[in-house]
């Protein structure tokens, strides 16, 4: 049997328990420092750093993961197949690298470069740079290594570098509570999402607002076969999976009950499930025996140790051809064109 679903004390504090109103003085505290930061930055005081080529964000609202590393995926796929040479930029969460900017391989280690920027390299096969420094690392995408266009990974509220479309994703969780930090999960006001370009949702319908929000899009994660952690070149299809007892699943993701769910979809029946921390720094105490899933994030981490029973289920993203002419219009009025007139037919990855 599968562990019964109960609320955490993260899901307490994530839809507004009673107790957080405890923490409110501090969420007012950090609307007026967040709102003074941004003055700052809108009149001129603090500086922002315009990259010489457009660059698209793609943030969120709330604190935790909800899709962007798809997302990214899929922006950057699209324009490669257009002919264009395109930058990842992203801080480096957890990284411990000694220099920065650090050009991320995908045979970096992901306690060094972090577990994202490493998935990024691996998948997308384009230039991955990483660099808290954000400004820093957009002059190194474009001096560097000649790219024509960034995609930054997080970094909505990172003022300090301009950009040219911003895009939120946003899961079935939406805001939570629409509490600000520390009372709820927000980074900045809900009235956020009326001033982006478009929200992504990652969630099987398009939700409802009782606000302006910018144009909404649905984004679908089509899942491949399930790839081996210690070897990637070996795979395994959904048929064999369901076969294989007992079967455990483990998730270091913003929302781990969003892929024990996926897994259930795809009528795999699952003993245990192990919600861990986003970016939970996987060690071998972690992987219990027998037939283990684990999300490609965490499996990044996990390669030099995980048995062989150990498999990772890689996902794409798919959206709607509407989400990209949106982009390119964008982009055309940043600058950016290209001939689409070879344009291939994948909205995914």
């Amino acid at each position: 049997m599968s562990q019964p679903q109960s609320k955490t004390l993260h899901d307490n504090w994530y839809f507004g328990h009673g107790l957080v109103w405890l923490l409110a003085p501090f969420a007012l505290l950090f609307y007026f420092v967040s709102a003074i930061r941004r003055l700052l930055f809108k009149v001129g005081v603090k500086k922002v750093f315009k990259a010489e080529v457009p660059v698209i964000v793609v943030g969120n609202i709330s604190v935790g993961g909800n899709g962007k590393t798809p997302v990214v995926l899929a922006l950057a796929d699209y324009y490669q197949s257009h002919g264009i040479k395109v930058g990842i930029l992203s801080r480096g969460y957890g990284a411990k690298s000694a220099v920065y900017p650090r050009r991320v391989n995908g045979d970096d280690n992901a306690a060094e470069v972090g577990d994202e920027p490493r998935l990024l390299a691996i998948r997308s096969q384009c230039d991955v740079v990483i660099d808290p420094n954000r400004a820093r690392g957009a002059a190194y995408l474009t001096e560097e290594l000649q790219c024509e266009l960034i995609i930054c990974d997080d970094g909505l509220q990172h003022y300090a570098l301009h950009r040219d479309i911003e895009l939120v994703v946003m899961d079935d969780r939406k805001v939570g509570s629409g509490y600000l930090l520390p009372m709820g999960p927000l980074r900045e006001g809900q009235w956020r999402l009326s001033t982006v370009d478009a929200l992504i949702h990652n969630s099987r319908s398009m939700p409802t607002f009782d606000h302006a929000v910018a144009p909404q899009f649905l984004m679908t994660l089509v899942p491949g076969d399930f790839t081996s952690v210690s070897n990637r070149a070996k795979t395994c299809t959904v048929e064999e999976i369901r076969n294989q007892v007992p079967c455990s699943a483990i998730a270091g993701i913003g929302s781990p009950q969003r892929f024990f769910n996926q897994l259930r979809d795809m009528q795999i029946t699952l003993s245990h499930t192990q919600p861990l921390a986003d970016h939970h720094a996987m060690t071998p105490s972690d992987i219990p025996q027998g037939t283990v899933l684990m999300t490609e994030k965490d499996a990044v981490k996990a390669a030099s140790f995980a048995h062989e029973a150990c498999w990772f289920l890689p996902v794409s993203a798919h959206l709607a051809p509407d989400f990209f002419n949106l982009i390119d219009v964008k982009l055309a009025k940043a600058g950016l064109t290209f001939n689409k007139t070879d344009r291939n037919n994948n909205n995914g990855i």
